[in-house]
């Protein structure tokens, strides 16, 4: 086996214990409430020392959104491959199906862990900061998109923020919902509040 299947496996590996571990955790504060449950407790129903649950999350919170971390460049990804005669806010749009897509995937899932967020202030404080954290990236794929290396423009960052605002407005009625209303609709209508309006007797770019 050479160097880079090494690593590689190693990768698989460790994504498989973060998951395994992210899934005791949220089991556990489901259960028993998250400002009840110690790390002591989150390694000790995984079956692991403190110092190993650690090495995989940090705090409490990121091991419950760990996985929000790699949704910005996820959605910067979709972004830049969108075609390149789609306007920004529709591109935007259309980015945001990736969320889309695993709510549908995991719907009961993505719904438990939308509760869990919701009533727990630190998570959703630590959400909210995770999440700024995508418009950078965002922003980049906006300005790329527009045929520029240089760094995001004011604009660019402003959408990306709007965008962000819109999934999260619409994930919060969707959840309230009990996710009975449809979530691709809701960010339709969260996206259409905001859409660029064009002048009286002009088309829409």
């Amino acid at each position: 086996m050479n160097g880079a299947a090494r690593t590689n496996t190693r990768d698989i590996a460790r994504a498989a214990v973060r998951a395994e571990l992210a899934q005791v955790a949220f089991d556990l504060f489901r259960r028993e409430g998250f400002d009840k449950v110690t790390v002591n407790d989150l390694a000790a129903a995984a079956g692991v020392s403190r110092s190993t649950f650690l090495r995989y999350f940090g705090t409490k919170e990121d091991a419950v959104l760990g996985a929000v971390d790699a949704q910005g460049e996820q959605l910067a990804d979709a972004l830049r491959a969108r075609p390149a005669d789609e306007d920004d806010w529709t591109a935007l749009r259309r980015a945001l199906d990736t969320v889309v897509e695993h709510h549908r995937h995991d719907a009961a899932g993505t719904l438990a862990m939308s509760h869990l967020i919701m009533e727990t202030p630190a998570l959703c404080a630590r959400s909210q900061e995770k999440q700024n954290g995508w418009r950078p990236a965002i922003a980049q794929a906006l300005t790329e998109r527009a045929g520029h290396s240089r760094p995001a423009t004011l604009g660019a960052l402003v959408r990306a923020a709007a965008a962000v605002d819109c999934l999260n407005i619409a994930v919060n009625h969707w959840t309230a919902s009990g996710g009975r209303l449809d979530l691709a609709g809701l960010l339709d209508e969260a996206f259409a509040a905001l859409a660029p309006r064009a002048p009286s007797g002009q088309s829409p770019r």
